[in-house]
């Protein structure tokens, strides 16, 4: 790639403890080259994977911008003014579920006293209802996701549990805006899941239920 220099500008939106920037970069060419660029925490997703009754534990919950996205789909015209102010008011909305995914369990490292593995327990147990030993996570990778937007690092973990671990419902912190359903997929019917575009769902789940088919389920012992 052509070697660039870059000068940032950094400009806060309003409610949003951080700050949006933009990325002005000078190309070999001369050529002057701009992105958007949303500076975001780092996170953690785990695959949980339920030994008592081989089944894969997953959480299903709204996401706005999955809706939004799914309106302009639907109602393009509503976004074509979408330089003013305000959008068109949908006069029928859509339903809430059109903004429904399913996602492997997973949060924001925003607490620098605590290492990737213990955030990653403690989203377990808030989000799912399993109290995981630190000692029972197992390191599949690390990745950047975002990468047009924000370019952040999420940490991908696998965690086996027994149903004498939970220890509460999970479904998340409502206090803080989550409304989390937890999901059992079972091991016979994951990969058809995840290839099944009907039922939303992010890549992390196509590719954590891949990679255990290819490290984990072969050691599994046969029915």
């Amino acid at each position: 790639m052509q070697e660039m220099s870059s000068v940032v500008t950094t400009a806060a939106l309003p409610c949003s403890a951080l700050p949006r920037s933009v990325v002005s970069a000078s190309a070999a060419n001369g050529a002057k080259k701009f992105w958007d660029f949303m500076r975001t925490h780092d996170s953690v997703s785990i695959l949980i994977f339920n030994t008592s009754r081989q089944c894969f534990v997953v959480v299903k919950q709204f996401r706005p911008a999955v809706y939004m996205c799914e309106v302009e789909r639907q109602h393009p015209e509503l976004f074509q003014n979408q330089d003013k102010e305000s959008f068109s008011r949908l006069e029928d909305p859509l339903p809430a579920a059109v903004g429904v995914t399913y996602e492997l369990c997973a949060g924001i490292v925003d607490k620098p006293h605590l290492s990737l593995e213990e955030i990653a327990c403690e989203e377990i147990l808030e989000e799912c209802g399993y109290r995981v030993p630190v000692t029972n996570l197992r390191k599949i990778s690390s990745y950047r996701s975002g990468v047009g937007v924000t370019g952040s690092r999420q940490t991908l973990f696998y965690a086996e549990v027994t149903d004498q671990m939970r220890t509460s419902e999970g479904g998340g912190q409502p206090e803080e805006g989550e409304l989390i359903e937890v999901v059992e997929i079972p091991l016979e019917d994951s990969m058809k899941f995840a290839y099944d575009e009907t039922f939303p769902k992010t890549m992390g789940v196509i590719f954590s239920f891949t990679w255990f088919q290819n490290n984990i389920a072969p050691q599994l012992p046969n029915k």
